[in-house]
This record gives C-alpha cells, structure tokens and sequence, in this order.
C-alpha cells in the first residue's frame, strides 16, 4: 500500500535528501534528530549502499535506531574529536540563524553533537521559519533534583514552564534528565537568555542554539531554498 504524504512530508522530505548531496566520502557526521532528519538518514543509507563511505555519531537513541535500520556505520566521540559536518532538524529558525530545538527532547546531546562540528547545515520545512523565536516553548533540559525550584526561578524570567508529561509519566531525556517547556510570550534576545537559564542550578542546557548553523535548507513546494544569515 502507497503511503500518501502530505506537503510538510514531502517539504521534509526534499530538505533531508538535499542535505545528503553535501556529504562526501570519508566524512564523520553528526547525526541530528527529528522528522526531517529521518529523510535524510534514509537517503544517505542509500547512497551508503551505492559505495559513500561515512561514519556517524548519532544525537538520540531514536535516531541511533534509524541509522542502523538504514546501515549507516556509528561511532562515537571517543573515537573521534572533531565532525566534519552535522545535519540536525530545528523547531523555529529565525533569520539571524538562532534556532530553538529539543520538542523530541534531545536538544543536550544534539548541542554536543552540533557543537563539535567543522559545518552545521539546518534543514526544515517552511513552518519552522520565524521572525522572531518564543512560539513554540523553549525546552530547557534540568535535573530531576529540585526541579520544582528550578522552574520557579525560570518563571522569574517571564516564562510559564510545563514539565514535559507523555503518556501520564514524566518524560525522561536520554540522559536521564527532565524537560521544561517554557512558554515565553516572546524572545527578543535568545543569547542573553540562553546565557540567564545556563547561570541557573539545576538547568543542564537550553534548547537555545546560538551562532552554531552555517546554513539552512528549507524544504518548500517543489524546491529546496538555502537561506542566507541576517546580519
């Protein structure tokens, strides 16, 4: 049976097999997370098939489990330093190249993994692109201990936190740790609060990227679009 997709699919779709044309053999890539990635994990375990050769370093589990169901070979950072490039998804992007991440919860190990690469390339559809970030709540990943206190003291800063639930039970992120979704009514200066919530005990990380993409592909109707960074 056809699956039928429908156009954030196929806008996904196309931005995640354009990002595979920007892999070249030998490369060790970071590999991000979310629905868009998916699509270019599978291409890419194509092209593996037809004789690329890469290594990947996968940012979550899920997508750890992708990567090996396309026979993408793995490693990890104690084999290796440096990536030579990094595809990962975003949840909003705004046109300085600030991005919020981590609605899947993997914003900590996909900072880690962005953060140790030579090029981060962003792909999206066009739904994630904002002129300003603060719509979709900004996850902030903090340990369980005295998590309460924790998002008192972010609520200070003018947000509504929610501990993130699924299912009844409180969602854990890979690493153990609890998400926080943080409505702010807006965020007019993402590096001043990302380095606010850091200052905080008890927060882990931020779903706050900042000056870390070098380009984003945005997967529209028919195309895929390379932004250019607002200066």
């Amino acid at each position: 049976m056809k699956t039928i997709m429908n156009s954030s699919d196929l806008q996904k779709k196309a931005a995640g097999e354009k990002a595979a044309e920007f892999v070249r053999s030998g490369m060790t890539i970071g590999l991000g997370s979310g629905s868009t990635v998916f699509w270019f994990l599978k291409r890419l375990g194509e092209l593996i098939n037809a004789g690329l050769t890469v290594r990947g370093v996968p940012s979550s589990l899920r997508t750890e489990g992708w990567a090996r169901e396309f026979n993408i070979p793995l490693t990890d950072f104690s084999k290796t330093q440096l990536l030579d490039l990094a595809i990962d998804g975003a949840d909003e992007v705004d046109p300085y190249f600030n991005l919020t991440k981590g609605g899947g919860g993997s914003l900590l190990r996909e900072k880690i993994v962005d953060a140790y690469a030579k090029k981060l390339i962003i792909i999206v559809d066009e739904s994630k692109l904002v002129n300003q970030l603060g719509k979709f709540p900004l996850p902030v990943e903090v340990v369980p201990f005295g998590w309460e206190l924790t998002s008192n003291r972010i609520a200070e800063l003018g947000a509504i936190p929610q501990l993130r639930v699924n299912d009844g039970e409180i969602f854990v992120s890979n690493n153990g740790n609890y998400i926080l979704d943080c409505q702010f009514e807006k965020i007019p200066n993402p590096k001043e609060l990302h380095n606010q919530l850091k200052q905080m005990t008890g927060v882990v990380e931020t779903g706050l990227f900042i000056d870390m993409t070098d380009l984003v592909l945005v997967g529209s109707t028919g195309k895929v679009d390379s932004l250019k960074k607002k200066e």
